[in-house]
């Protein structure tokens, strides 16, 4: 990137001071994202200069509606309950024309923050506690958020947990067969099929009024959570692009396909691949006193079915993109795409078998 282009967007922000350094920042793939420094008041200042992946976010301006409105409402909400709202929350920095985003002289649209200090995300686990940090801030991000008009908040990403949807596009990615490949697939086929229901349950929940739709932040993993550096502690959820209407049981049981796995996500050695219940009971433990008490009852009932309702929706779409030829996950290798569908599909399984534990956990800590 040419230094001339980015320093038109530096000046066009509410930075205040005078620009020190100018650097990549962090190991995300969409966003281009820049860590700056400015001397102000004898002080540095930070920020987090972001230019917004217009490829994968085709309304960049609906996207930063809703951020700006998610983070106005939290700033209300920490500083009521006495928080830091310069750590606790994202805070996006204005243009000089008091804008959340500019619009580069190429098309590009860019975003900045202030810069979180002494935290750090993880990508990978490293100890339990990491995982249940992320369990009560993303059960916080619930409470705080639990009365904001979830309604009014764009579709960053059209039918994304939509599993019904994703049940249709799946029959008809079987019924063109553009690949040739749904013969040598035909068990894996014949495993959605089987669980049909599965994919209703939830959106009928949500259509027939019996659990709410809420503010939804649709990529729960732990790398999207600032821990403190100093308590250890969770301080923030960060990476907003995708907070869009939708089901708290859908955030929940995102985390716990990823988190509560005993192996990675691509695993061809199926034997390796189990629903680890001691991470999953502190991931319950941990949203729930996170939600502190803001999920109805029949939200957390279906705790567990959402566990299972979104490992076997992301198995589907690993199986409906290799039979489409691989076009949407980026695969390193001939049958990347089916080796996770697979793994999810084992996760499935071994959830079906402990369902029963699962409501259990769920009873002892609501």
């Amino acid at each position: 990137m040419e230094n001339k282009e980015i320093m038109e967007v530096i000046r066009k922000f509410d930075f205040q001071g005078e620009l020190q350094e100018c650097i990549p920042y962090g190991s995300g793939h969409i966003n281009d994202t820049f860590r700056l420094a400015f001397c102000f008041e004898g002080r540095n200042k930070r920020y987090i200069l972001q230019r917004m992946n217009k490829n994968i976010f085709l309304n960049p301006e609906e996207l930063m509606d809703n951020v700006s409105g998610v983070t106005a409402w939290l700033r209300k909400k920490i500083l009521a309950d006495g928080g830091d709202v310069e750590r606790e929350t994202l805070n996006l920095v204005n243009t000089r024309d008091g804008r959340p985003f500019y619009k580069d002289s190429c098309g590009e649209y860019w975003r900045a923050y202030l810069f979180i200090e002494d935290a750090t995300s993880f990508d990978q686990v490293e100890n339990d506690d990491d995982f249940y940090q992320s369990a009560v801030a993303f059960g916080h991000f619930q409470r705080l958020l639990s009365d904001y008009p979830a309604a009014t908040l764009h579709e960053t990403i059209k039918d994304f947990h939509n599993t019904a949807d994703r049940l249709r596009k799946f029959k008809e990615a079987i019924k063109n067969d553009v690949c040739g490949r749904a013969a040598e697939v035909k068990p894996e086929i014949q495993f959605v099929l089987e669980r049909e229901k599965l994919a209703h349950i939830l959106c009928d929940l949500q259509k027939n009024g019996e659990i709410p739709l809420r503010v939804t932040h649709n990529d729960t993993k732990l790398n999207n959570i600032l821990i403190d550096n100093k308590t250890g502690k969770a301080i923030c959820v960060i990476d907003l692009d995708t907070v869009m209407p939708g089901l708290s049981v859908n955030d929940f049981g995102d985390s716990i396909r990823f988190g509560a796995s005993t192996a990675a996500e691509d695993e061809k050695d199926l034997s390796k691949v189990f629903f680890d219940m001691h991470l999953y009971e502190l991931y319950v433990k941990g949203f729930i006193e996170g939600c502190g008490g803001a999920l109805t009852e029949i939200e957390k009932d279906m705790l567990p079915v959402g566990a299972m309702v979104m490992t076997f929706e992301c198995g589907m779409r690993f199986l409906t993109d290799y039979l489409e030829g691989d076009h949407y996950f980026k695969i390193h290798r001939e049958g990347h795409n089916l080796d996770r569908c697979r793994t999810q599909f084992k996760l499935v399984k071994d959830m079906e078998e402990k369902l029963q534990q699962m409501k259990d956990i769920v009873k002892k800590y609501r």
